[in-house]
């Protein structure tokens, strides 16, 4: 049922200054910013929140830097701001590939990065690749800032370390090293949930991680580690299937998954082994 509107109340914070305060003062309130998620919660009278705190007008919260050998990424950076940028196509061409995929048009526009994560579905078409990418989450709170590493953001299935008057406020992305790789195993081309997805990195250590195979993305080190370490593709897919441990939903079965992860490994093997330029593959089945 359809949520009456007079139930809900939003604040409108003037900048990242007054959000944070109202968080801290007036909290709980659910942030919000392209509302992709969001409307259709309303629409179907999901949403359990009632008390919303709008983030889309804060300019601290956009745009794209390069300081150094970090690439810094505002939370609101929407999708299609993802897939325009110059120094995203250059230094993390994955994640340009996953926002390709990402809905419709209407939704790149309107989609941003900071909600992917703040969503925290292990089905988040940008997680896999800031996964293996080893992003910091920065964090900020009235109070403090922490940057958390990526890989202990995560605490369970929608849920992170993110406290009620923390707001994500940008993705940090140290230099990459190697030839980069996504790709999602859908229904259709975009505008679908993943059944699989794969973000890798092929360098001096090889990085995997996998989307929509555990309650959060997962990186599988074993596998990562006999690749590293110039063992076989054989040896490495082995690993892969007992670190992983999927489930059966209405899109997939548990072995499906499994065996579509071992297959997506050796795509990325294969597939890097012959990639001369740095755009990575995103294809779809």
């Amino acid at each position: 049922m359809t949520l009456a509107l007079s139930s809900l109340s939003l604040l409108r914070p003037a900048s990242l200054s007054d959000a944070l305060h109202m968080l801290h003062d007036d909290g709980p309130l659910m942030p919000i910013a392209g509302c992709t998620d969001v409307y259709v919660n309303l629409h179907f009278g999901l949403a359990g929140e009632r008390r919303y705190i709008d983030l889309w007008p804060l300019p601290e919260l956009r745009g794209i830097i390069a300081d150094g050998t970090t690439l810094r990424i505002g939370a609101l950076t929407t999708y299609s701001e993802l897939i325009q940028s110059a120094l995203v196509r250059r230094r993390v061409p994955m994640l340009v590939a996953a926002a390709r995929e990402v809905g419709g048009r209407q939704i790149q526009h309107r989609g941003t990065i900071g909600g992917n994560i703040a969503n925290a579905s292990p089905a988040g078409d940008t997680l896999p690749v800031l996964a293996a990418a080893d992003a910091i989450i920065v964090l900020q709170s009235a109070g403090r800032e922490r940057r958390m590493p990526i890989a202990g953001f995560f605490t369970g299935y929608r849920e992170t370390v993110c406290q009620q008057d923390e707001l994500i406020v940008a993705i940090e992305i140290p230099k990459i090293e190697g030839r980069q790789y996504w790709r999602k195993v859908g229904t259709r081309r975009a505008q679908a949930i993943s059944k699989v997805m794969c973000a890798a990195v092929r360098g001096p250590v090889v990085k995997v991680a996998l989307g929509s195979v555990a309650a959060t993305v997962v990186r599988v080190p074993q596998a990562e580690h006999v690749l590293s370490n110039q063992g076989t593709l054989a040896e490495a897919q082995a690993a892969l299937k007992r670190e992983i441990a999927p489930i059966d939903d209405v899109r997939s079965t548990a072995e499906y998954r499994r065996e579509v992860s071992a297959n997506l490994l050796a795509d990325f093997w294969n597939t890097t082994a012959r990639l001369k330029s740095r755009q990575p593959p995103a294809r779809i089945r």
